[in-house]
Order: structure tokens, then C-alpha cells, then sequence
């Protein structure tokens, strides 16, 4: 489960090192337990919506239930967050 507390966290924490490769590091080292993927957001899904969104990016929730991950909208299944970076038109 991630609550809103730590997508709250989250977002601060990149808003402020900005994403990249090294604050993505620093994300997995600061929560363990999560699992954390970075892309561009024309590499998610246009139908879903974010549950969170930073200054250049959105935060999207995923799953590893099953043994596949997926993304979901349900906080409660979510094991991850899927950082995906803002592309300028």
C-alpha cells in the first residue's frame, strides 16, 4: 500500500533534486520496500491519469500482483510508482 503521505514525499522530493537518474537512485534508497520506474509520459497509457503530479512529471501507481506489473488506481494493491517526466510539445 502507498499512502498519501509518501506519494506526498515523493513528489517534494523530486520537485526539489528534479528527475533524473540520481534522484531516482536516492528515491529507492530512501523507500526500499517501493519499486520505482522513471520514463517519459508518452510511454504511459493516455486513457489513465496520474495520482499525483510534480512541476515536469506525473506519478502513476503499479502493481506487481500476479507476478506482472500493472498499473493500477488502487493505492491499497500498489507496490511501485511510475515517475513519468513531462515532454515538451
Amino acid at each position: 500500500m502507498i499512502d498519501a503521505d509518501t506519494l506526498a514525499q515523493v513528489v517534494a522530493h523530486v520537485d526539489q533534486a528534479g528527475l533524473d537518474t540520481a534522484t531516482v537512485a536516492g528515491l529507492r534508497q530512501a523507500w526500499p520496500l517501493l519499486h520505482f520506474t522513471w520514463c517519459s509520459e508518452d510511454e504511459v497509457p493516455a486513457r489513465l491519469k496520474p495520482v499525483a503530479e510534480g512541476r515536469n512529471f506525473g506519478l502513476y501507481l503499479v502493481s506487481g500482483a500476479d507476478h506482472c506489473v500493472a498499473f493500477t488506481d488502487h493505492p491499497e494493491a500498489a507496490t511501485g510508482l511510475v515517475l513519468a517526466a513531462h515532454t515538451e510539445d
